[in-house]
């Protein structure tokens, strides 16, 4: 989460910082759609060593383990007041627990990646239909159009592949739940805001989905791992590029923007998703898919007119 300049710093430092806040807020989205779209790529690699919920739970406690010492030695001030920490470990349990582990319980059930990535890309459509109801946010009818265009492009790109599943199994509703519990998350971020220091946030959100999902972890699968350089590469990766870079800019772009133009930028994360498969798994990107990602880009730029 975005940390909140400090008043009595002084006009010039306050102008400097709105300055580089400007430029973040810039490039934020771009930044944001390459390292969270990479992690279904990344992801795949790692999970061929590991179960999903163990690798998870990996993941999780390598990230609580990096901030546990920063937020011992900075001391960062906490949020205002108590109920906030409720805020923030209510949005680690949707993002983290919810949006993570239904989306790899799915795809180890079957449900490819491609597959789980268009249904991720489908909550902006659930929030832009909360949204008056949480946070009095109007979606327009050329909005409305740029979400039917980015949801027809991630269609088109990941129909493109042979290996398309769509079938109405176990698997697909657990990502659909998935995609629900990212919703859940952005709305709830937007109507109950919360300004703190990255390092508390992080910790706080970590530190609630691995509480959540160790447990499970331990219950529901057999806890081998095989330690390979690949594994260590995928977590590292997901961890510093997926975890904590993305996440943080999600967070700070839902306090300097709507909830539903924010999520817009799911649309693309199918094709770009389909980028890193290519460039990390060797699959093949046809006319279709090409064709797809630029119909994604158009109702991207519509939604956010």
């Amino acid at each position: 989460m975005a940390a909140v300049p400090d008043p009595a710093a002084g006009p010039a430092s306050g102008a400097a910082a709105a300055g580089r806040a400007q430029v973040l807020s810039r490039l934020a989205p771009a930044i944001f759609l390459v390292f969270w779209a990479s992690g279904f790529g990344v992801a795949k690699i790692g999970l061929r060593h590991a179960e999903p919920l163990v690798f998870l739970a990996l993941r999780f406690a390598l990230i609580v383990a990096l901030f546990l010492p920063a937020f011992l030695v900075l001391r960062p001030a906490g949020p205002a007041r108590r109920i906030d920490w409720l805020h923030l470990a209510v949005a680690g349990f949707l993002i983290q627990s919810v949006y993570f582990g239904l989306a790899y319980l799915g795809m180890s059930l079957g449900v490819s990646a491609g597959t789980a990535a268009v249904i991720a890309s489908l909550q902006p459509l659930l929030v832009a239909l909360a949204a008056p109801l949480v946070s009095d946010e109007r979606v327009g009818r050329a909005r409305w159009a740029g979400f039917a265009l980015g949801a027809a492009g991630a269609l088109l790109v990941v129909t493109a592949g042979e290996t398309f599943r769509a079938t109405l199994d176990a698997g697909v509703w657990l990502c659909l739940g998935s995609a629900a519990g990212m919703a859940a998350a952005v709305l709830y971020q937007r109507r109950f805001p919360v300004r703190v220091h990255p390092v508390t946030a992080n910790l706080v959100q970590y530190a609630v989905g691995l509480a959540m999902v160790a447990p499970l972890a331990v219950a529901l699968e057999s806890g081998s791992v095989d330690w390979t350089m690949e594994l260590a590469l995928s977590l590292g990766w997901l961890i510093l590029a997926n975890s904590i870079v993305a996440v943080s800019l999600l967070t700070f772009m839902i306090g300097r923007n709507e909830a539903a133009r924010v999520s817009a930028l799911f649309f693309l994360v199918p094709p770009v998703a389909a980028l890193f498969g290519w460039l990390l798994l060797g699959e093949t990107l046809g006319p279709q898919a090409w064709c797809g990602m630029a119909v994604s880009l158009a109702g991207l730029r519509l939604a956010a007119r």
